[in-house]
């Protein structure tokens, strides 16, 4: 397949590079580092959204979605864009925010002007009949998933932020009116498509209460209509392009569902994002909380999704890190005394494994969460709530801040550290997001003679150069291991054992006696142990070993 063999880089364009001394990345900024993204052998670049948008969810709330917000720029520089990474033979893939639009944009303004055929557009209910909203589902955004709508005896459905209301899938002039905006992107020789939170477009006609002790995420997630909705999209868009790559966010999903999303006879979608193994820090399933992963966990998630994924003829996309998340450097890795040796084990695992992998950027140069003292630091309409809502539950201030510091969405927003100047070498003027870590943790420094840029570059031609790496098969290996995550990939006679420790002290290893008279294909440590039988790997070691 067209896009197993690729590499995705991911640019949330707000931090990347700012051209102009604003304070905010842009788009001429991105045309600038082209050079740069070019140098790391990548395929396809990513971009969160930079539509027209009010911002109350960092671009996730579009208000126009034909519009390049002017604070990032203009509609020629995106074309510009586009066409200066083409001439690097690189794709470009942008956020499809199709569930729900900003309360800004035109479709929900006439609907609140009155216009039934735009009050079709979205979920529209009365209270049910004891006064209450009409279902009792929550928002992932915290509070209830419901907000009046106008000065109407209504209610709109927002399963995020308030700002953003819920599309109604079922009118099909809201289907066509999505499927424009994919094919006018189409048009401008975009070839990737990333839809955000695509699985819980399939919500019913008919809402109801979610039963007592039920999550009323399973009333709307992955419905048998979202499948049947992705393959109408598939015909009507991106489906006759032979080089498109597309991928579904889908939260709280399942290895079934995905390889429904993702076998290529029903045509729906090439791969999917899956949150299950970024979870394991959880408490009992509560992000907002502080608690050690659970290694056992991860490695058990790791290994299912592998398994059922590729036994089912799917496929997934395999990362640690994106925008909504906090850098996996920090929940996986010991950021004081590992730090490379922690950032390129943890992409040995994913880069190494079956399915396409994606780089947030500045995870390259093994960027870290940042580290701030309160709560003004912080931009995050998310971030906000969880910090009230501990504050609520009886937590100190202190409490409350060091957890939000673990699980934060800024965490992964700070500017790209360039060098290490007061502003990382982001803007020339104040950033948006105060970086912390540069003085230590740049791309020049990296450059200089870092070990992770060069890791991660190396893993890249490996993808390219490999179908051993690209399209091999996954069985697991030494699932009992307490330290240990490894696997073996296997290809018309060529086999591969990837063993990473998870922590800072060593451990032993047995290997299959053929691995032995193999080889290091790569490892993070410059000096590669003697291949016995009984390995020792060291702290946070990552080995790749191959036969035939």
């Amino acid at each position: 397949m067209t896009f197993h063999n690729k590499v995705i880089y991911q640019i949330y364009p707000k931090s990347f590079y700012d051209s102009n001394g604003d304070g905010l990345g842009d788009l001429r900024g991105i045309i600038q580092k082209v050079p740069y993204i070019a140098s790391l052998g990548v395929d396809m670049v990513w971009f969160n959204p930079f539509y027209l948008s009010p911002q109350k969810d960092n671009g996730y709330d579009i208000s126009d979605y034909y519009r390049v917000d002017p604070a990032m720029g203009s509609m020629e520089e995106v074309e510009e864009l586009i066409a200066a990474l083409a001439a690097e033979d690189i794709g470009v893939m942008f956020d499809m925010v199709l569930n729900h639009v900003s309360t800004e944009h035109e479709w929900f303004q006439r609907a609140l002007a009155g216009e039934k055929e735009y009050q079709d557009f979205f979920y529209l209910r009365p209270a049910q009949a004891d006064g209450s909203l009409p279902t009792n589902w929550e928002s992932k955004f915290g509070g209830p998933a419901w907000a009046p709508f106008g000065d109407t005896d209504l209610y709109y459905l927002h399963l995020y932020d308030v700002s953003q209301a819920d599309l109604n899938w079922h009118n099909p002039r809201v289907r066509q009116e999505l499927f424009k905006v994919v094919n006018f992107w189409k048009e401008k020789g975009v070839r990737g498509f990333r839809f955000d939170v695509l699985n819980v477009i399939g919500k019913a006609q008919e809402l109801v209460d979610a039963a007592p002790g039920q999550s009323d995420k399973l009333l709307y997630t992955d419905t048998e209509r979202v499948h049947s909705w992705v393959q109408e999209m598939h015909r009507e868009t991106f489906g006759d392009l032979p080089d498109a790559i597309t991928v579904g966010e889908m939260s709280s999903t399942t290895i079934a569902n995905s390889v429904a999303y993702t076998q290529p006879a029903r045509q729906e979608l090439d791969m999917v994002f899956s949150f299950h193994h970024l979870k394991v820090d959880y408490d009992r399933g509560e992000k907002w909380s502080l608690v050690p992963f659970r290694f056992m966990e991860l490695k058990q998630i790791l290994t299912d999704w592998a398994v059922g994924i590729q036994q089912g003829g799917g496929w997934q996309a395999s990362f640690w890190n994106n925008h909504d998340q906090p850098r996996a450097l920090n929940r996986f890795g010991d950021v004081e005394r590992y730090r490379v040796e922690s950032a390129t084990m943890l992409a040995a695992a994913i880069h190494l494994t079956r399915g396409t992998p994606y780089i947030y950027m500045g995870e390259e140069i093994g960027m870290v969460d940042p580290v701030y003292s309160s709560m003004e630091s912080y931009v995050d309409v998310e971030t906000h709530n969880a910090y009230a809502a501990l504050r609520e539950r009886g937590l100190s201030e202190a409490e409350a801040l060091q957890v939000v510091a673990s699980k934060a969405r800024d965490n992964s927003r700070t500017p790209m550290q360039w060098d290490a100047s007061a502003a990382a070498g982001f803007s020339s003027g104040q950033p948006w997001l105060q970086p912390t870590s540069q003085a230590e943790i740049n791309v020049a420094a990296e450059e200089a003679g870092g070990r992770i840029l060069p890791f991660y570059r190396q893993l890249v031609d490996l993808r390219h150069r490999m179908p051993l790496i690209s399209e091999g098969s996954y069985e697991p290996f030494a699932l009992e291991h307490e330290q240990v995550y490894g696997f073996v990939r296997e290809h018309e006679g060529q086999r591969l054992l990837v063993a990473c420790n998870f922590y800072g002290r060593e451990t032993e290893l047995e290997i299959p006696a053929d691995f032995t008279a193999g080889r290091v294909l790569i490892g993070n440590y410059e000096q590669a142990p003697a291949l016995t039988q009984k390995l020792t790997l060291r702290p946070y070691e990552t080995l790749a070993l191959l036969v035939g």
